[in-house]
């Protein structure tokens, strides 16, 4: 009887880990479409790019854990680098640091506290802690790829960086907030991930209200801030 129970236990976890690797490579699909679509977008700075695939990046932190946000990171940062990015190597560094920094962090804290609660505070903590690594790294390597002076980039850091990844880690924190429960019930439903089938609609109207002028409020200071308005 015990043999037979443990191998029952180990062809279930067998199978819940390929549905894992399979929710997450189609996440990580996409995510690159995420990416494409995002290049629709005007930029800031000459060089500065909102960026949507951090919304599908914390959703897969949100569901499989930090080190799940991670590993959908730097895949699909790899794949925009040999495909669509024009930057290079230090294209896929500053993704991944940004992707990382603000997916991962909400994603460890959401797993923490698998509340509300949990998800608002992981990702206001991934948003701020995305905004100061970035304004780090870019005073780093900023110069060498724009070829300028770092006096010249410093003086960016305050009036273009902090607001830019401010505004860029808010709109994909308010999708991420919008689209997770949607997401999750349908992967439920699909019985690709544990869970009971639910329906979207027990998101409260509370949130969806604010979430939804949070929004707004982010995607009016993004056109601001690249010069449409």
């Amino acid at each position: 009887m015990s043999n037979n129970t443990n191998q029952g236990a180990v062809i279930s976890a067998k199978k819940s880990s390929s549905k894992t690797v399979a929710v997450l490579g189609m996440l990580c699909a996409i995510a690159f479409a995420a990416k494409l679509v995002s290049n629709v977008f005007p930029v800031v700075s000459g060089f500065l790019s909102f960026d949507l695939k951090d919304v599908v990046i914390v959703i897969a932190g949100f569901i499989s854990g930090p080190l799940a946000a991670l590993g959908v990171t730097v895949v699909v940062s790899f794949v925009e680098m040999i495909t669509v990015s024009s930057t290079g190597i230090i294209g896929f560094v500053m993704n991944v640091l940004a992707s990382a920094s603000f997916a991962c962090i909400a994603a460890a804290i959401y797993h923490r506290d698998r509340s509300l609660k949990g998800a608002i505070i992981g990702l206001v903590a991934g948003v701020l802690c995305m905004t100061a690594i970035m304004i780090l790294w870019n005073w780093l390597i900023t110069p060498l790829y724009m070829k300028v002076p770092r006096d010249v980039v410093v003086g960016m850091l305050v009036p273009v960086f902090l607001p830019f990844n401010l505004v860029k880690g808010g709109i994909n924190a308010t999708l991420a907030m919008l689209l997770y429960k949607p997401v999750v019930t349908a992967l439920r439903k699909a019985r690709l991930i544990e869970g009971k089938p639910g329906s979207a609609k027990s998101i409260k109207w509370g949130l969806m209200i604010t979430s939804f002028v949070l929004l707004v409020t982010f995607v009016l200071l993004a056109l601001v801030l690249a010069g449409v308005i």
